[in-house]
């Protein structure tokens, strides 16, 4: 999320061409490969801690093209992410006029008030009541008006709380005390209950990458002892583009680059960043994913 556009001096003929309605893939309807035993999938994962279950999680997901955005990084909203089975959003909040808004480098590339967003979130939950959601914030406004913004959206209560060190608590038990929303912050940590340092929990590999071959599990931000892995999953060159998400998004670059990150990092990949989530069956080959680590049994390797 750190980088900048740098394609904003393209013009604004350039800028209004990017608002042609692309045509958007349907998400597979393949039954997804049987375990070995009668409770469903779902029911299996939620058994699990919250550090052992890999989540899609799309990149700058607030802009988006369904929203008007300029250079989007998504096709949908907020709303339909979550729908298709995204569970962690990347949000930049910038401050304008004194409150927070959801912005992507420059508020004329795209605006949304963050309360706004978060009263999506919050009726997601609502429609939803087991599922388990994450959120990173790179902020650039002070702590207390996200708390507002998450006051006035209904989302507080929903906020979980954790102690760097302590074990992550499993899904279901996240899911039955209510408290099944996780946040994290790069700005303002540990200022209010549930709103973490993202820095204190998560390490990530490098987000500044412009092809494939250059994909690479090298460290980039935060300490090699932090428990959640960010795995950044996405081309920039110089801009996110749907064809570049056709890249990255292909089945054969992303299921073995998710398979190979815990022998290449002694990391489990928590979160797995990407852009145009709907592009190359995303939410599929990460559930796939944690489809194999059930049938095998398998946790991280500091999982005990």
């Amino acid at each position: 999320m750190k980088h900048l556009t740098t394609c904003f001096v393209l013009g604004l003929t350039f800028i209004a061409g990017l608002t042609t309605a692309w045509p958007q893939p349907a998400l597979p309807d393949e039954p997804p490969p049987s375990v070995s035993n009668s409770r469903s999938v779902e029911e299996q994962l939620r058994e699990l801690r919250y550090d052992q279950v890999a989540c899609l999680v799309t990149h700058n997901a607030m802009s988006s093209q369904a929203e008007g955005w300029f250079f989007p990084n998504q096709s949908h909203g907020l709303t339909r992410q979550l729908e298709d089975g995204v569970r962690g959003l990347m949000l930049d909040v910038h401050t304008i006029g004194g409150q927070p808004w959801l912005v992507h480098n420059r508020p004329i590339l795209g605006k949304r008030p963050l309360v706004d967003a978060l009263r999506d979130i919050a009726r997601f939950m609502k429609s939803e009541p087991q599922a388990v959601v994450t959120i990173i914030f790179e902020s650039y406004v002070p702590s207390k008006s996200v708390q507002q913004a998450f006051r006035q959206a209904g989302l507080l209560d929903y906020a979980h709380q954790q102690k760097c060190g302590d074990a992550w608590p499993t899904l279901n038990s996240m899911v039955q005390a209510g408290k099944r929303l996780v946040v994290f912050t790069d700005r303002g940590g540990g200022e209010w209950p549930g709103y973490h340092a993202v820095w204190d929990h998560c390490q990530e590999t490098h987000f500044s990458v412009r092809s494939v071959t250059e994909f690479s599990f090298r460290r980039n931000r935060g300490q090699a002892q932090n428990s959640l892995l960010i795995l950044n999953h996405f081309l920039t060159a110089p801009i996110a583009s749907r064809s570049l998400a056709k890249q990255a998004n292909a089945a054969e670059v992303l299921s073995p680059r998710i398979r190979e990150c815990e022998a290449k990092t002694g990391r489990f990949p928590k979160f797995i960043a990407v852009d145009f989530h709907d592009i190359g069956q995303t939410v599929r080959t990460v559930r796939q994913f944690n489809l194999a680590r059930l049938q095998t049994g398998s946790r991280s390797p500091r999982a005990e």
